[in-house]
């Protein structure tokens, strides 16, 4: 069972040994081009902005996992000091978070 701590560790790890894109425009570019890997959506982005990047991620069959935390904190896990509605992992180093993000969504289905 994946818990939020493990996706936030993980995602810590992707971005400090991986390569992260952040931002709504460049995040759905990477989509579109199906650079992405997965998408990380913060839970209080603007409904348009989840409704769009869903979409064009369940096209390029991209997994979306919806961060419980506002996009402060996503910007703050990333060492910005900004909001991050919106992430995208291109590459995940050396995090399994991937597997992680499957097995969240695979138990949120199940619920």
């Amino acid at each position: 069972m994946a818990s939020v701590t493990d996706i936030t560790r993980a995602l810590q790890m992707a971005i400090k040994t991986g390569q992260v894109i952040l931002g709504t425009r460049r995040t759905k570019k990477m989509v579109l081009h199906g650079k992405a890997k997965l998408v990380i959506v913060a839970a209080n982005a603007p409904p348009e902005v989840k409704i769009d990047l869903k979409y064009y991620a369940k096209l390029s069959n991209i997994p979306v996992y919806i961060f419980p935390g506002t996009n402060i904190e996503l910007g703050t896990l990333a060492g910005k000091p900004f909001g991050a509605a919106v992430m995208a992992i291109v590459d995940p180093g050396q995090s399994n978070i991937l597997e992680l993000v499957k097995e969240a969504n695979e138990e949120a289905k199940k619920e």
